[in-house]
């Protein structure tokens, strides 16, 4: 899992038939890289988020077949690093 913050959002009129109705989200991680994420905790921009990456992105879906390979799985409230 990642960290990051949503930075802006993705609209696309024309996409892959699985996608249709899914919320992206534009997020930047902890070692500056950009990517684009679907959402589904309802994240907005400036929030801090978890983000799972790979197949464990598609099973927060509950579809397999759908290709994506990150979803923002967490709003973070806080954080206590020592």
């Amino acid at each position: 899992m990642l960290i990051g913050e949503v930075i802006g959002n993705v609209w696309a009129t024309k996409k892959y038939d699985g996608l249709d109705g899914l919320k992206f989200l534009i997020v930047k991680t902890e070692d500056n890289k950009r990517m684009v994420a679907f959402d589904s905790v309802g994240a907005g921009i400036g929030e801090k988020v978890i983000i799972s990456t790979g197949s464990s992105a598609r099973n927060a879906l509950n579809m397999r077949d759908v290709p994506v390979d990150a979803a923002i799985i967490g709003i973070i409230d806080g954080m206590d690093e020592e």
